[in-house]
């Protein structure tokens, strides 16, 4: 090696070792990624930097988002991306999403998983959303999903897909490396990518690929600095994954790459525990989604959430809580310099309490203790994540409000669910339950952050661009790290895009001419 190792030189003149593709990150995208490049004929090496697998993929639900009317989905996907993507990056998608089937139902054979189809629209009444569907793997002979994994647990069967991932990665024999992170890219004097820095067990060692780079790292809702760059809304709590913190935006930047959706963020809003050691938000309770003037909702919401004026200031239960429920705390006073809703406070009664537990955790960590929240929120009580309160004076007492403001929202609301009808904000009816029977609880809630969708701009072949729309050569993208959706975000279908992105960035960067680099 030239130059000083722990500078991670752009630039070399030596590698210390060479294969066809290097694959970054071992979720469901580079996980596709290597199995596509291989099966196109390449070697190919995974690099990993936690000493596990997973990335954020494993936590998901497991369903990937597929469609039955390809204009039908071009249509919906179009809408919801309000022009912030490519014509013909949306048709790549979409194109990728009726090969998938069939390319899953492949990989399932390798230890006889069981698929399974759920019919659900896409979250937003726009045209096209009644042709999608899921497609899951609810079950793997010998795997159990709640357990298989002892780092991670996921909302549903996204260990399940994990374990069909990994097991075709072993029957192929790809090269992986855990606990081995990307630091920088390697450039030629024509810009073209050729190799990657990595740090493993035994130190940096600069890898050539012969035939490209594939990032596949995941995006930077672990990142604070990140954030506070990109987002106004401060601070964000991740939801699962501390290795998601930007390697591949530095990486895709650094090579000369554009961006795109920074803003964008696939949240939530949730609890901080009070143990600072703890990682990880905590989501509220995952309530069924509902579609308006297509799918009603139909199931009661335990709390409101009130500002710290001790006021409603949103509609608690969005069609697609999952991927716009922060979005109203996102507010600025600029004369104070302070986001008043950051936090707020989510506010139940006695019967609310006794309904259903109010949050849930997912995660992949090896070194976090799994939280597990009581099922009637009790224990949540005892460790400080609900405080009690016998009157709405002493509730106010804890917020930092008016009594008699907070008892105005509450005489509000509960002549609002009497009149079966939320005029302030739009909460559906069916949901609404009053806020009467004490004692009351409250906690502080935070917005909470599940995966980023900015990142470096891809064309239709999953090839990293810089600002002028042209390619780098080299260096190729799969899953969140640069995620086409710019506005609304469609459910499952980051997942369905790892898999899609996967394959066409493995394949493309297998077939590339080997570069002429030493």
């Amino acid at each position: 090696m030239t130059g000083e190792p722990n500078s991670f030189s752009s630039a070399v003149d030596h590698f210390d070792d060479s294969t066809d593709v290097i694959v970054v990150g071992y979720g469901f995208a580079g996980a596709v990624s290597a199995i596509s490049a291989h099966d196109a004929g390449a070697e190919v090496l995974l690099v990993e930097k936690m000493p596990h697998l997973g990335g954020i993929s494993i936590c998901a639900g497991g369903g990937l988002r597929l469609s039955d009317d390809r204009d039908a989905a071009f249509a919906y996907l179009k809408t919801t991306n309000d022009g912030t993507t490519p014509d013909d990056v949306i048709a790549a998608f979409v194109d990728g999403m009726f090969e998938l089937e069939g390319f899953v139902r492949g990989l399932a054979q390798v230890n006889d998983a069981e698929l399974t189809r759920i019919d659900r629209p896409g979250n937003y009444p726009f045209p096209g959303h009644d042709s999608m569907y899921f497609l899951e793997v609810e079950k793997v002979p010998g795997f159990d999903r709640a357990t298989g994994y002892a780092h991670a647990r996921s909302l549903r069967n996204g260990t399940n897909m994990m374990k069909v991932l990994e097991d075709n990665m072993a029957s192929r024999a790809i090269d992986v490396r855990f606990s081995t992170p990307a630091r920088r890219l390697i450039i030629g004097a024509d810009g073209a990518v050729q190799g990657l820095w990595v740090e493993g067990p035994d130190g940096p060692r600069s890898i050539r690929a012969r035939r490209g780079v594939v990032l596949a790292c995941g995006g930077f809702e672990a990142n604070a600095e990140m954030q506070r760059q990109y987002w106004q809304i401060n601070p964000v709590l991740s939801a699962a994954f501390r290795g998601n913190t930007g390697d591949g935006l530095r990486m895709a930047v650094a090579a000369g790459a554009d961006l795109w959706h920074m803003w964008h963020f696939h949240g939530s809003y949730g609890f901080r525990h009070p143990d600072p050691d703890f990682p990880f938000g905590i989501r509220m309770k995952r309530l069924p989604d509902w579609v308006p003037d297509v799918r009603p909702a139909e199931t009661p919401m335990s709390w409101v959430l009130l500002d710290r004026r001790g006021r409603r200031f949103m509609n608690e239960y969005d069609p697609y809580l999952q991927d716009t429920g922060h979005r109203a705390l996102d507010a600025m006073d600029a004369s104070t310099m302070r986001q008043p809703n950051v936090p707020c406070f989510a506010v139940i009664d006695e019967v609310g309490r006794a309904m259903y537990p109010m949050g849930g955790v997912v995660f992949n960590d090896s070194n976090v203790t799994p939280y597990k929240w009581s099922t009637d929120n009790l224990a949540e009580v005892e460790n400080g994540l609900l405080k009690k309160a016998d009157s709405v004076a002493e509730l106010a007492g804890i917020i930092g409000c008016d009594s008699a403001v907070l008892e105005a929202s509450f005489e509000r609301w509960n002549a609002a669910c009497e009149n079966a009808g939320d005029d302030d904000f739009g909460r559906p009816q069916a949901t609404m339950m009053p806020i009467a029977t004490p004692p009351f609880y409250v906690g502080e809630i935070w917005p909470i952050v599940s995966n980023t969708q900015g990142g470096p701009v891809h064309d239709a072949l999953q090839r990293i661009v810089n600002p002028f729309g042209e390619p780098i050569p080299g260096l190729y993208e799969a899953g969140e790290v640069g995620s086409i959706w710019g506005h609304l975000y469609l459910s499952g279908a980051n997942l369905s895009e790892c898999f899609i992105g996967g394959r066409i960035a493995g394949r493309e960067a297998a077939n590339r001419v080997p570069d002429t680099a030493p």
